[in-house]
């Protein structure tokens, strides 16, 4: 498929995160297998990550057609041999495009998220957990990016402004509780292993798959 370079959207959180997550996931990510980030959004963070990664195969997607079309944009700007096209996935959807016919190469051994479940109805976070269930093999990783709340409470003032500027945005969206995340992802056999601070009030997650 051929896009053009203005079909690229762009993230302005993306040049202030990518670095600090960068680090975090060189630490966390398995050494080998395919990485497959759910809601890769503009691409921004897949072309930056994957040289970095390598061996690791990085396999970007995102349920929306404009965003598919910047990831390629991005990617054919910034060219690298081990990130791959685009999926088409919904999070939400009880069965992932990567559990019947676009089986990458190399097994999926680590699941990235970035600034989804707080931007998404808490179905998106049910079915990304349920996801990693299903897929991931034992030891395998899921790693997610954001703002949460923490004993039904906000850690800094900007969070709390920044969840209800969501909610007025859309009622089912907002700033989660991380003990509710993290009660979610036990349901499917993900236990939470490290939990790194990161800059702007946000979290780092690291689960494993028992």
């Amino acid at each position: 498929m051929n896009t053009s370079p203005n079909q690229k959207q762009f993230a302005p959180a993306t040049e202030r995160n990518r670095q600090a997550i960068l680090e975090v996931l060189l630490q966390v990510l398995p050494a080998t297998g395919t990485i497959l980030e759910v809601a890769s959004g503009t691409g921004e963070h897949a072309v930056f990550f994957a040289p970095s990664l390598k061996p690791r195969q990085w396999l970007p997607s995102d349920p929306n057609q404009i965003l598919r079309d910047s990831i390629i944009a991005w990617s054919e700007e910034s060219k690298s041999d081990n990130l791959h096209p685009p999926l088409e996935l919904d999070a939400s959807q009880p069965i992932w495009p990567v559990e019947k016919d676009q089986i990458p190469d190399l097994p999926i051994t680590a699941i990235v998220n970035i600034n989804m479940i707080h931007i998404s109805p808490w179905s998106a976070c049910l079915g990304l957990m349920a996801g990693a269930g299903r897929i991931l093999p034992s030891g395998g990783v899921l790693y997610l990016y954001g703002p949460y709340k923490q004993n039904g409470k906000h850690t800094a003032p900007s969070n709390e402004a920044f969840d209800e500027s969501l909610q007025a945005q859309n009622p089912e969206w907002g700033v989660r509780n991380l003990e509710d995340a993290i009660a979610v992802a036990n349901t499917q056999n993900l236990t939470l292993h490290k939990t790194y601070q990161m800059p702007a009030n946000n979290l780092s997650l690291v689960f494993r798959r028992n």
